[in-house]
């Protein structure tokens, strides 16, 4: 798992104990209508030493309980950088705040980022799907980006558009992990797009200032 402060990958060792009230435990039942006790467990991040907090109910035998973060309220990203278009910074950071209350509403405003990022870079297509293959087919990113890029189109899917599984029938969710998987995936674009870019600009407009101060050449991108 990743901490939700510090966003460095750690190990699960959460601690639980019943919540309870004059020694009986409240209880709630799931959605197949099976009784489960809700719990609070929490751990330190052995990188932070902050604390965190979830609560949830536990599955009674092989039925699996689930959790929800409540402290912190939502997981931590970095800032988005200075670069990045402030329509596109406040999808990320919206995207980002939500994550750990609704992962296919975090999912869903990642998209939304992901495609207001692609038009800004020159794919224009209307749907986002299409998009995405124009990106991928244009070369220009990297391999691995390229990669995670196909995943989240996946992962989109399943937050715009019901989809069940072929052998229960059962609407598929968008699972935290994936919902944050997404959220890396957009970091990656805004450095390939936008912050690397400036980067570079800047490196050459330093050097080009001191090649002009020594009467040299200018680079060619310089003079084009």
């Amino acid at each position: 798992m990743k901490c939700p402060h510090c966003a460095i990958e750690v190990h699960e060792d959460f601690a639980s104990c019943s919540i309870t009230r004059h020694s009986t435990s409240f209880t709630a039942l799931d959605s197949i209508k099976k009784l489960s006790y809700w719990v609070a467990r929490s751990m330190q991040c052995p990188a932070c030493k902050k604390a965190i907090i979830e609560l949830g109910h536990a599955g009674i035998g092989a039925i699996p309980g689930s959790y929800q973060l409540i402290f912190p309220m939502c997981s931590s990203r970095r800032i988005p950088p200075v670069e990045l278009p402030s329509d596109l910074a406040e999808d990320f950071v919206e995207a980002a705040a939500v994550l750990s209350l609704s992962p296919k509403a975090s999912a869903a405003l990642s998209r939304r980022c992901l495609q207001g990022a692609l038009r800004q870079n020159g794919f224009q297509q209307k749907d986002l799907a299409q998009a995405i293959e124009a990106a991928l087919k244009s070369k220009q990113l990297p391999s691995n980006l390229a990669l995670s890029l196909d995943a989240v189109r996946n992962i989109g899917n399943f937050a715009a558009h019901p989809m069940k599984n072929t052998s229960t029938g059962e609407i598929l969710p968008v699972e935290p992990e994936e919902a944050e998987w997404n959220l890396d995936v957009l970091e990656g674009l805004f450095d390939f797009f936008y912050v690397l870019p400036a980067r570079e600009q800047e490196k050459i407009e330093a050097l080009n200032a001191k090649l002009k101060i020594a009467g040299k050449p200018l680079l060619k991108q310089a003079e084009s």
